[in-house]
């Protein structure tokens, strides 16, 4: 299913916003950052670039929740967590099967890569699904990095030490470039897969597939042979070489400028493109790049915690770039289960800096609740936890970004079971009719 395709299908329920105008790179981040959530937007005209550019496909969870076709977050999560636990074999076609082996173009300036904030040091590839096998495990490896343009028949790629970089180290033990395709444009499922992180050896286009109830299929890429979905918009065939160059700055997760750091390059041997090709693009520190990027660390928080402590709702919250900070609400069935749910958050994702714990009659999607917690529930004697020095999160300006060594911290603004309920309790009212009719008349205008 192509993007054309699921466009159709998102616009039944979410608005697509179809802009003609020209404009710029910089105004596509600009409108993306600013827009309606609900919208998904396709840029027509782009300037000098040849080709339709398609983001905000799936900046919310409803929009996720929608194409898997689940209702609430407990059963989200149980669908991304399964799915990582029981990839599902993907059924290969031959490439010939392929729409996007029908055009193989010269080099990049064949594709609209946008440059997206003042500062950077050029275009960037921000959705490209990098998909590896390692020369010596095997192992098959899909995951999302973002692609610094150097000149038209070579990129940057950043890759933090995860499993593309285990790949890439059994490759420099052989002194060998390892070979990648890169997908830009396919089924959001496989993006989410992409995003995940599951265990080092599970194949996340197998966890697609898990996601998309067996209906993906893939093709072995024309050069290297590594699988690609079929329905790929876009695929990149290159190799990540020895030699390194300097990535960044780039703006991350935070909505800072990330540092400059020597990166591995990747030469290009061919670009293969669809026919009415879509070029899909993730503007960065959207909140697309965010939930794609936190929503599977929010399932495992949401596990892992749910073990000890009867859970109601985990957010990785947007104040806290859908990364940095977890808002948790529990049922506290004894002392001491706030502590023991802010550990396991950090255990869950050790890229967190700061949990806060709350009962389950706070929303922890409404901040001024969870403030309001912190102010009546919260004694920084009793309820503050405090870790010095330790492994965080390569994104945050505060900490040692080289090191990733941080300082955390965890909250718990729960309420104390040797005290009366009633002592925490908000006033409620029970408003009559005429109440309510007269409310309703004076907010109307």
């Amino acid at each position: 299913m192509r993007l054309h395709t699921i466009l159709k299908t998102f616009a039944q329920k979410f608005p697509l916003k179809i802009i003609e105008e020209e404009v710029s790179g910089i105004d596509v981040t600009y409108i993306t950052l600013h827009s309606k959530e609900n919208n998904i937007l396709l840029f027509k005209n782009v300037l000098n670039k040849n080709m339709p550019i398609l983001t905000n496909i799936v900046n919310t969870r409803e929009k996720i929740k929608y194409i898997l076709n689940v209702k609430d977050d407990s059963e989200l999560y149980k669908r991304i967590l399964d799915a990582c636990s029981n990839p599902l074999r993907v059924e290969e076609l031959d490439v010939s099967e392929a729409e996007f082996i029908k055009n193989k173009v010269r080099d990049l300036s064949s594709l609209p890569i946008l440059k997206f904030f003042p500062k950077d040091p050029g275009p960037y590839i921000t959705s490209g699904i990098v998909i590896a096998k390692g020369p010596k495990s095997k192992v098959v490896n899909a995951s999302i990095h973002r692609l610094l343009v150097l000149d038209n028949k070579r990129l940057v790629i950043r890759i933090v030490p995860r499993h593309l970089w285990r790949l890439y180290n059994e490759a420099i033990e052989l002194k060998k470039p390892l070979p990648v395709a890169i997908v830009i444009g396919t089924h959001p499922l496989v993006l989410l897969a992409a995003a995940s992180s599951p265990p080092f050896g599970v194949n996340e286009l197998e966890v697609a597939n898990r996601l998309l109830e067996g209906k993906m299929k893939v093709v072995m890429s024309p050069l290297f042979k590594i699988p690609v979905p079929v329905d790929s918009e876009i695929v990149i065939e290159g190799k990540i070489l020895l030699e390194t160059a300097d990535e960044g700055p780039f703006v991350d997760a935070t909505g800072t400028y990330d540092i400059v750091r020597k990166q591995p390059i990747v030469e290009i041997e061919a670009i293969w493109i669809s026919p009415n090709p879509i070029y899909y693009t993730i503007v960065p520190s959207s909140k697309e790049h965010l939930l794609l990027m936190g929503l599977y660390k929010e399932a495992l928080v949401w596990d892992y915690v749910r073990r000890i402590v009867p859970v109601k709702k985990v957010r990785l919250t947007w104040g806290g770039c859908h990364w940095l900070h977890a808002a948790i609400s529990i049922k506290k069935m004894s002392e001491g289960d706030g502590k023991n749910a802010i550990m396991a958050a950090f255990s869950a994702h050790p890229s967190l800096k700061h949990v806060i714990v709350v009962d389950e009659d706070i929303d922890v999607d409404k901040p001024e609740e969870i403030e309001w917690a912190l102010a009546t529930r919260f004694q920084a004697s009793k309820d503050l936890v405090i870790i010095r020095g330790a492994r965080g999160s390569s994104l945050d300006p505060s900490a040692d970004q080289e090191k990733m060594i941080t300082d955390k911290m965890g909250l718990d603004a729960t309420k104390p079971l040797d005290k009366p309920p009633h002592e925490f309790e908000k006033v409620k009212i029970s408003p009559s009719i005429r109440a309510i009719n007269i409310l309703n008349k004076i907010n109307k205008y």
